[in-house]
């Protein structure tokens, strides 16, 4: 019985290394990507920083538009692995909260968090959109979501009650998703210096005004 349980320490000894190995690749891609942006990043260059052969990226990522999916994915979750909306920590709290205000003043906190992470790699991700296909699919795909995340958001307010008569679901979704979009973002905080704070403040204001019916 000795020899099995020798390769089943093995099989998790391989499984730890390879996720630490692919960790280091995503890292390094990362870098890349924000350093020189998604045209000029290779996979040899990946492989090269993380200190492994491109055959290694390509097993346990993939190719280029599937490695920068992966890091918006990890940036969407802020986590090292992809979280589905309904299962992440604020997605619950927003859900849980019964009064319309405090739902957005949540969601604006949630998006503060998460464009710190993922505006840089999402620009560069639009950018690349327009001249690489395969890019342009992720970009349409990952958009295409945060659309039908933000109905899902909308009809959570409209279910309490919340929501403007003279809005329908689709109309208020799309404020949501242009105005926690990464270009709002990066233009208030980098471009005109706001702090994270104001531009949370901002935002949930603005909703509120934008979206709520009033008391």
């Amino acid at each position: 019985m000795e020899p099995v349980k020798t390769r089943s320490y093995d099989a998790a000894g391989r499984q730890a290394g390879s996720a630490a190995t692919r960790r280091r690749i995503l890292t390094a891609a990362r870098e890349l990507l924000l350093a020189g942006g998604y045209r000029a990043t290779t996979i040899a260059a990946i492989a090269s920083r993380a200190g492994v052969n491109a055959d290694t990226v390509y097993e346990l990522v993939g190719r280029k538009p599937v490695v920068l999916r992966e890091l918006i994915e990890q940036a969407l979750s802020g986590a090292d692995h992809a979280v589905v909306a309904e299962e992440r920590d604020f997605v619950r709290a927003i859900r849980a909260e019964p009064d319309p205000a405090t739902k957005l003043a949540l969601y604006a906190r949630a998006v503060c968090d998460t464009q710190a992470r993922l505006a840089p790699l999402f620009l560069a991700l639009r950018d690349a959109s327009s001249t690489e296909p395969e890019a342009r699919q992720v970009w349409q795909d990952i958009s295409d979501r945060r659309a039908a995340n933000m109905r899902k958001l909308v009809r959570d307010l409209q279910a309490t009650g919340g929501l403007r008569a003279d809005l329908s679901v689709e109309q208020a979704a799309d404020v949501v998703w242009a105005m926690n979009s990464s270009e709002i973002y990066v233009m208030l905080t980098v471009e005109r210096h706001w702090s994270t704070d104001q531009f949370e403040n901002w935002l949930a204001d603005s909703w509120c005004r934008l979206l709520l019916a009033r008391s």
